[in-house]
Parts: C-alpha cells; sequence; structure tokens
C-alpha cells in the first residue's frame, strides 16, 4: 500500500510520545528534576503533534471530528476517541509535575494504561483488516505497543541522564523493550514472508475452476484512488535493504550507545548526553524506516483486480 508520509509520522511519533508518557505515568521519573517537567510538556507535544499529522490523510480534515461518532464499530474512531480522552489524566499528571513537584499516582498511572490502550487501538486499525493479509495478525499491535514501549524508555533515558537519577533502570527497561521489538518484528516479517496469499485472482474473480487466471484488460485507464492509494510496490532488493537499516538504527546502534554511556559513567555527563540523545534519534530513524515498509510491503487484495 501506499506509504503516506502523515501516516508514517503520526504512527511514529504518537508513539513516542505515548510511550514517555507512560514512563511518566508510573513515576519512573522524579517531578522535582526540570529535566522531568520537561519530559510531561515533551510527550504531551509529541501526541498532539502525531494526531495533527493523520488529519493531514484525511480528504476534508475540518470533517475529522465525525469519525469519532462511529466508537462502536471502528477502531478508528475508537482510537480517536481514546487519544482525547487520554490527554485529561496526563495534562493532570503534567500540572502536577510542572506545577507544584509532585507525583500524582491516580492519574499518572490511569494516564498510562489510558495511551497503552490508544496505541492498541491504533495498532488494530490495520490489524483487523482482513484484506491486507500481512497486517491481519495478533504481532501488529504487538509490534506497536513494544515500539512505543521502546520509544518512551529511551526518551526517558535522556531526561534520567540530565538529571542524575534513575538511569540504570531505564536503561535496562530500555534494552529489554527494543530487544522484545525487534524479536517480535522479526516474526512479524517472516510470517509475511512465507504466507501463502488467501485472496488470488482466481478466488477473487470465482473463475479458479477454469485454471489460472490473467488480467486481460485494467479495469481502466487511469488511475484512480485505489491504485494510487493500494497498489504501490517496492523491488525486493530495495526493501532488503531497508529492513537491514530499520534494524541496524532502530535495534543495534541503540543498544550499543546505551553500553557506551553506561562506560563512559558520570564522570563524562556531556559525553552521556550525547551518547542518549543519539540512541533516540537513531531508533527514531529506524522506526520510522519499519513503519515506512510497514505501509510499502502491504498488498491489499483489490489489487487482484489490477494484476499485481
Amino acid at each position: 500500500m501506499h506509504p503516506a508520509l502523515s501516516i508514517i509520522v503520526f504512527t511514529t511519533l504518537s508513539g513516542f510520545g505515548y510511550g514517555l508518557a507512560a514512563v511518566l505515568g508510573f513515576g519512573l521519573l522524579d517531578p522535582q528534576f526540570v529535566a522531568t517537567k520537561i519530559a510531561h510538556i515533551l510527550a504531551l507535544f509529541l501526541i498532539a503533534g502525531g494526531l495533527a499529522s493523520s488529519t493531514l490523510h484525511l480528504g476534508n480534515p475540518q470533517r475529522a471530528w465525525r469519525a469519532l461518532s462511529q466508537w462502536r464499530t471502528s477502531w478508528l474512531s475508537r482510537e480517536g476517541v481514546l487519544a482525547i480522552a487520554t490527554f485529561i489524566p496526563l495534562c493532570i499528571a503534567a500540572y502536577g509535575a510542572i506545577f507544584h513537584d509532585r507525583y500524582l499516582p491516580l492519574p499518572g498511572i490511569i494516564g498510562a494504561i489510558m495511551s497503552g490502550i490508544t496505541v492498541y487501538c491504533t495498532s488494530m486499525i490495520y490489524a483487523s483488516m482482513k484484506s491486507v493479509q500481512a497486517w491481519h495478525t495478533r504481532l501488529t499491535p504487538a509490534t506497536y505497543l513494544l515500539f512505543s514501549g521502546a520509544g518512551g524508555a529511551l526518551l526517558g533515558v535522556v531526561f534520567a541522564v540530565i538529571s542524575g537519577s534513575g538511569v540504570l533502570f531505564l536503561m535496562f527497561l530500555s534494552v529489554i523493550f527494543l530487544a522484545a521489538a525487534w524479536a517480535v518484528k522479526s516474526r512479524w516479517r517472516r510470517r509475511m514472508e512465507r504466507m501463502q496469499p488467501l485472496s488470488t485472482p482466481e478466488s477473487a474473480t470465482g473463475l479458479g475452476f477454469i485454471g489460472e487466471v490473467r488480467l486481460f484488460e485494467r479495469p481502466h485507464t487511469n488511475d484512480n484512488y485505489l491504485t494510487r492509494e493500494m497498489g504501490f510496490q517496492i523491488a525486493r532488493k530495495h526493501a532488503a535493504k531497508l529492513v537491514q537499516m530499520s534494524y541496524m538504527l532502530g535495534g543495534v546502534v541503540p543498544v550499543v550507545l546505551l553500553m557506551l554511556t553506561l562506560v563512559a559513567g558520570a564522570a563524562a555527563y556531556a559525553v552521556a548526553i550525547t551518547f542518549v540523545t543519539l540512541a533516540v534519534i537513531a531508533h527514531f530513524a529506524g522506526v520510522f524506516v519499519e513503519r515506512w515498509l510497514f505501509f510499502a510491503e502491504a498488498r491489499h487484495a483489490v489489487m487482484n483486480y489490477y494484476g499485481r
């Protein structure tokens, strides 16, 4: 499918934002430090920026509010409702930390849990689509949640290093999330590469009893919404290079930089901050590439009618 930049930015930014919000919500950063106050602001900014980016993909962004009305049946609507509702406990928790130097357990934990549920709803927008076989698996929400946790923990490490509190635990948490996220993603990719298409030109047309079905003529001569949004193709060799890049930037490089931060220790304060900041940037780039491939390699069943 066509990898729309707005959706990639949305899922990546909001994932980092909700992950950091969960770290703050569970009280893993001391609110007495200025760095923690900045972390609260950054989490809200990332979430808001991601949600704003998602509206750019709509044909009529000014009507985006109408999507909230279908929460009983639509994962997209549920995500929108929860995203707005989650701001309430997150803002309360941020208020307590910024203006009163206090960690508020109740709104913090509620905000952290709701952040995870919102990320889950985002992932289910894609996992619920039976027409895209690669996405229709429980591994899809697992990867979204784990990448959100990894991004949030890495951002937490940055603010922990700046404040000099809780560094080791957040580093350990980051490595665990990074290893789990890329392990699950590897399993997700192996499944995609090995699966046999459930929908084929033969099954789509109902002519499989005759034999192999080949495209005689396209349904129409000009491109339309389906060919633009669901007919994207990427060469296998390019995909392989991008996969390696995503694993290196998103997984290997951050772990190496975290280890170097431990070696540097408190004596090299500026070096430690540089290493953990680079780890976040590398992970963000890796997840961005991973998310681009998530859309670019997905094959929609409707393409059976276009000979792809």
